[in-house]
This record gives C-alpha cells, structure tokens and sequence, in this order.
C-alpha cells in the first residue's frame, strides 16, 4: 500500500494511543430521525474514555481526527489524535514550502542543509544517477517532471515491436506490473491480510488445537490468525453501519458541492470560498475543512482523495464475510502463482492514479533552478517510473518483478514508498532484494505510518530475509517534522531501534502533484523515503564510486543529532529522539556530502557527528 496512499483514513482498523478496544464508538443510537445531523449516543472509547453527545457530523470528523491513518499516500499528520489534542494541533504554525531543503543553523527549520551541501560540492563533475520510483504511476506531462523522465534508450517508442528484447514492449519510460495488454489498469484493489484469510480459511478456521498442525502448517497457521484478527475479529458491525451511513451522506454532500463548484475534484482551498446553502454540502465541507485544519493547516487535500479513502475502507469492510474480488488477476491475467511467468502488464505509467508517484518523483528530482514550482533534491537524476502498486496492497509478485526491471534496466537507487502487514510469496522480494544488492543497487524503504515500533511488527517488505540474512543495500526510513509544526517526529510515523536505520523531513512536504503545473503538500513516510533517496541521488552524482554500502554507511554515519526528547509516535508518551532508529538521527546532505568527499579522497577523517543547537524561531 502506497505510503501515504492519499489520504488512509481506515475507519476500521486503528493503532494508535486511543485503540485499545476495536472501534472508537460503540454501542446504543437512539435517532429522533435519520437526518445527516441527528443527534446520536455513542460510548467514546476515546483516550478520555467519556460519554459523550455528538452529531453524526461530529462523528465522522472524529473517525477521521483519531485514526492512526494507515500505511499513507496522503498519510495525514494528524494520526492518533485525540480529543485533548485537537485544540493544540489546530494552532500549529505552518513550515514554509520547501522547509525541509533547509539547514536548521541558519533558518531554524530542521531540513537536511541541502544548500550547503551544493555550496561543499561546488566545482565538481555531475554524472547523471539512474532513480526508479516504485509506486503507483506518474504524470509524464508535469512541467517539473517530463524532462527528467528515463527514456529507453534501446526502445522506438510506439511501434509496438519489443525492440531491446527485454520483453516489455515499448517500455519507454518504464513499465506497469498492474496493467492488462487490453490497456486496461488496476486502480483499486484488496488488502493482503483479507485475502491472507480467505485464502486459507476453509483450511485452518476449523482448527482448535494447532500444535497437531505440521511444523509448516503451524507457521502458516499462525499468519492466518494474525489475518484472521485484522480482518474478523477487530470489526464491529454497529461501527460499520454508521460509518456507512455517514459516508453515504457525505457522497451526497460532495456531489451538491461538486455541481455548485463546477468541478469534480475541488480542494480545501476551493472550500474556503465556497459557501453552501445544502445542509447535507454544508456537513461535507465543515468535514473536509476540519480535516485540512488538523493536517497542519493542509488545505491542498481534495475530495478525491478523502472519498477513494473512504471507499478503500468499505471495500475493507466487506471482505469480513466475502473474498475479495480479484481486481488485479481481472485485468492483468497473468499466472500470480508463477514468478517466471513474468511478461506482463502494459507501458502505461499515468494509468489515472499518478498523485502519489508524481509526488514521491518531484521530491527526488523535480528540476532545480527553472523558477517553476519546487526544486528536487537531485539536479542531474533521470527517474524510471515502475507501477506497482494500487489503491489497496501491492502483490509480492509484482513488487519482486518491479525490483528486478529497474536492476536490469540501470537504476541505482530504487524508492520504495509502499508497505503492508503480510507478505505470502516473501521468498520472491527476498530474491529479488539479494538480486539488486548483487547488482550494486540502494533500496530506500519508507518505514510506515501506523505509529508502530517495527522490532517488533510488521511491515513488508522488510530486510529481514527468510534465510537469517540482511542485505547490506536497504535503509529504512522513519518521518520527521519541525517542533514549530506538530514536533520533530511525525506523529504517525513508525519506528524501531534496530529496524528503522534513519530519520527525514515527511510532514508538509511540497512537491509536484498531477495536472501539468500543479503542486501541493502531503505527508508521510512516503515523503520521508524520497527525501532520503533523492540525498543518495545526489551524493551518487558528485561520488560516482559510492557503492550501496557505502552511501548506507554515509547516510547512517552523518546524520545530525538533536538530542531532544520528542512524543513517541502512536502514544506513549516523551522518549529520547535517539531510541526511535538505529542511528538516532535526522539525514543531512551537508554533512553526508563531506564524509563521502573523505571516504572518496581517503583524506584525515572529517567530524560529522553533529548536535543541533536549538535556536528560537521569530
């Protein structure tokens, strides 16, 4: 699943510091009528445990407000709020665009010094760095994008003839796994616990006593179960009704706002001007409004995006009794079963779901200096599109596939911005994962954002491979923000002291969004990757020998320390910055730029270990 997806408010599933029962609202409505604005009771089992009288509209705000914002596209930063928060949440300060390109020293905004690190380089040769983004597409025609696009050298766009024999036809800027040669694409699909569950249901649910179970059997057993718990056992049917039929009246609400606006996709800012005289429009745009406020003041969000979230989190819902429908073996009509059955798809990157792509490439790469829109990080990168994943959870097969493509077609770095809970054909990533380690390529991996410690859960894929070993080209990344804008770690953001290696700016970060000439903030460990994988990219240009290794060890060992103590993501209170990841670190180009100028050189060690000082922010 994309990492921020766009907007995963997964109104069933919750993680966070107010999760300790299934759903947040239980129990007794007692309507006077079934207006969208009815009065209803509901026990909170919110973090203050009170009873408490809300409207349904009320409701659905605090569904949205207290979520732990699922594994994002548009990972909203105000995961795990609760009630006491909102008030504090609502004041915070906005970060400028491009905040997190910005050295603290001199702007007091925690960013990663990318400045002073061109500055350091300054009269070096730039070797163009070869980036694959896996994810969920791209908008080729972007302003900021199109001319940093991978060509195919080998390939005659459009004959139709595979002409470098790779065996993906007019792959020209890359290739989509989720594709039918009828030119149809996957948008939507499942979740791997739910199809985790029906998959084996028929076999274990009748199961009392697993220990009579084989060895294997037992493993798989107990993967079900963990299955069975996210998809059965966490649902509460009372919930689900309401939330359906909360959703279905803010479906109105966005249809009579779509009519007045004259648009099918309209933003926060559009909402601010727009004054409604429908009730049900009225609830709808108060919703998204509130929503905006409590993601840092986000008021790019659209309606496209809270709705497709919404409607992920029903076709969730269902699969509680039903499989869910093959949305991907529909329309892609390969053998998932066989990972040598690999020539499939189609050479369509767009495919109509780029926003999560599109902002994930602008991050990397979009072009510096042209007085348009932003600047990415990396000035001389070329940036192969690889889609893979859907609205809903990738399939092991295709991210295996996708990792491979972009190892054989001469990618350096690969960005991974997705994540799930299970991972069935694991083996073939693993494959695939030693395969590009041996081929001298960086996999940068974006930790999640279920406010999760990973030592000790679960998101694949994960360096943790079957046969015992860890590659030594992988580095996880965790979310960073600024303190002035929601607190140096992001809320939402998972984290582990041996499984998450590095922490990067994931809040509020603007970059280059579908449309042409269009940009807009999203947060999430999705963003956090980038950032980090765009750093490597730039290193990669000005130290051309780096090996994976060496940049793991580069990006690890320079990484600045602010020796603070932050709130742990997911609740839990104030622990040191320093037990959140391996390093204990934010990533900072300046400094990673000179440990890799004496790495390269073999000059006198250079000191990079650098503490923060904390300066007041006018």
């Amino acid at each position: 699943m994309k990492m921020p997806r766009t907007v995963e408010l997964s109104l069933l599933f919750f993680d966070g510091p107010c999760a300790s029962l299934p759903g947040i609202y239980k129990s007794s409505p007692r309507p006077a009528d079934n207006g969208f604005n009815n009065h209803l009771s509901f026990y909170s089992q919110s973090c203050k445990n009170a009873f408490r009288i809300f409207t349904a509209t009320q409701i659905l705000k605090d569904y949205f407000m207290q979520n732990n914002l699922k594994r994002s596209v548009l990972a909203f930063s105000a995961a795990a709020i609760s009630f006491a928060s909102i008030a504090q949440t609502s004041s915070l300060k906005t970060v400028p665009n491009g905040w997190h390109l910005k050295d603290q020293k001199t702007s007091g905004f925690y960013g990663i010094s990318l400045d002073k690190a061109y500055d350091y380089v300054k009269g070096k040769k730039s070797n163009t760095v070869l980036v694959a983004i896996i994810d969920s597409g791209i908008d080729t025609t972007h302003e900021d994008l199109k001319s940093i696009l991978w060509t195919n050298p080998k390939e005659i766009p459009g004959n139709g003839i595979d002409d470098d024999g790779n065996g993906y036809v007019d792959d020209v800027h890359g290739w989509n796994f989720i594709g039918g040669r009828d030119g149809r694409n996957v948008k939507e699909d499942s979740y791997e616990a739910a199809r985790v569950y029906h998959a084996y249901k028929n076999k274990f649910a009748n199961v009392s006593d697993p220990s009579t179970l084989s060895k294997t059997d037992q493993e798989l057993y107990k993967t079900w179960a963990r299955a069975k718990a996210e998809v059965v056992d966490n649902v509460d049917v009372t919930q689900l009704r309401q939330a359906k039929m909360m959703y279905d009246k803010m479906k109105v609400g966005d249809s009579v706002i779509r009519k007045d606006l004259k648009k099918d996709e309209y933003s926060g800012k559009d909402l601010q001007a727009y004054t409604p005289t429908n009730d049900d429009a009225k609830a709808t745009r108060q919703i998204i409004l509130k929503i905006c406020e409590l993601n840092n003041n986000n008021y790019d969000i659209t309606n496209s995006m809270l709705m497709e979230e919404l409607e992920g989190d029903m076709r969730k819902a269902e699969t509680v009794n039903t499989p869910p429908p093959n949305y991907r073996g529909d329309i892609v009509k390969d053998n998932e079963n066989d990972i040598n059955d690999k020539f499939y798809g189609n050479n369509d990157i767009m495919a109509g779901t780029p926003f999560h792509g599109t902002h994930v490439a602008g991050i990397i790469g979009a072009v510096r200096n042209n007085g348009k829109g932003i600047d990415g990080i990396a000035d001389n990168v070329r940036i192969m599109m690889v889609r893979a994943v859907p609205d809903g959870d990738e399939h092991d097969k295709d991210i295996a596939l996708a990792i491979r493509y972009a190892v054989d077609n001469g990618a350096k770095i690969i960005n991974m911005s997705f994540g799930k809970s299970f991972s069935p054909e694991k083996q073939w990533v693993d494959d695939a994962v030693k395969y590009a380690e041996s081929k001298g390529v960086l996999l940068v991996h974006a930790a999640g954002n279920d406010g999760k410690n990973l030592d000790s859960d679960y998101n694949y894929p994960t360096p943790i491979l079957l046969d015992g070993t860890r590659p030594t080209n992988w580095l996880t990344i965790g979310a960073s923000g600024d303190p002035g804008n929601g607190g140096l770690v992001a809320n939402f953001s998972n984290y582990g002291k041996k499984e998450v290696d590095v922490f990067a700016p994931g809040v509020n970060i603007y970059s280059t969004i579908p449309g042409g000439n269009t940009y807009g903030n999203a947060s999430g460990t999705s963003m956090a990757s980038p950032v980090t994988a765009g750093m490597a990219a730039f290193l990669l240009e000005y130290y051309p020998k780096l090996t994976p290794q060496q940049l793991v060890t580069i990006i690890e060992k320079s990484t600045v320390k602010p020796g603070i103590k932050v709130e742990k993501p997911g609740g839990g209170g104030e622990v040191n910055f320093s037990d959140l990841s391996k390093t204990g670190g934010l990533i900072n180009a300046y400094e990673a730029a000179k440990l890799a100028d004496q790495m390269t050189s073999q000059k006198q060690p250079v000191k990079t270990k650098m503490k923060v000082k904390h300066t007041k922010r006018a």
